[in-house]
């Protein structure tokens, strides 16, 4: 009766430790999603959500992906004011063959992407301008994280956390 009785709690501690550490894994992914910034205009917002799609798709080097989402933020910042050339940069990405063309591609797109956003405030919440001295064969380029946590577009797994942050944009 006794072995039962242990067993019988060890089930019930272990339900209450899995339940609580799902309880934390939850809280934590929510807190990650609320940091996402909020724009006065909806579209740069919707523009910037693509855009962050496709840095998260380059920084897990699926090439696939990254033309997918290259072609929706296209579309989407054609909607945006003064978006053109950042949709010709998108462009550029969702037509590229190779993952290192999108890759460089990418620098450019960040490039006309800071320049939207700092003209476009935030009602809440930041994001960060980031850079890597080696991009683009020690060129450098940037790009924008809604992160302070290095996560490296221009290499992924080679070099995942090459880079600084450079400014945070509120």
């Amino acid at each position: 009766m006794k072995n039962v009785l242990f067993t019988f709690g060890l089930c019930i501690v272990s339900t209450i430790a899995s339940i609580a550490q799902h309880e934390h894994a939850k809280h934590t992914e929510q807190a990650s999603q609320a940091a996402a910034p909020i724009f006065n205009d909806d579209t740069i917002g919707k523009a910037y959500a693509l855009y962050i799609q496709l840095k998260d798709a380059l920084v897990a080097s699926k090439q696939y992906e990254a033309t997918q989402v290259a072609s929706d933020l296209q579309k989407s910042l054609l909607a945006v004011s003064g978006g053109k050339s950042a949709a010709t940069e998108a462009g550029t990405i969702a037509h590229a063959t190779a993952l290192v063309d999108q890759r460089q591609a990418f620098g450019l797109l960040s490039t006309e992407m800071t320049t939207l956003i700092k003209a476009n405030p935030l009602i809440s919440g930041q994001l960060y301008l980031e850079y890597c001295p080696m991009a683009n064969n020690n060129t450098g380029a940037y790009w924008l994280s809604n992160e302070k946590q290095i996560k490296n577009p221009y290499f992924g797994n080679a070099m995942l956390s090459c880079g600084v942050v450079k400014e945070t944009i509120q």
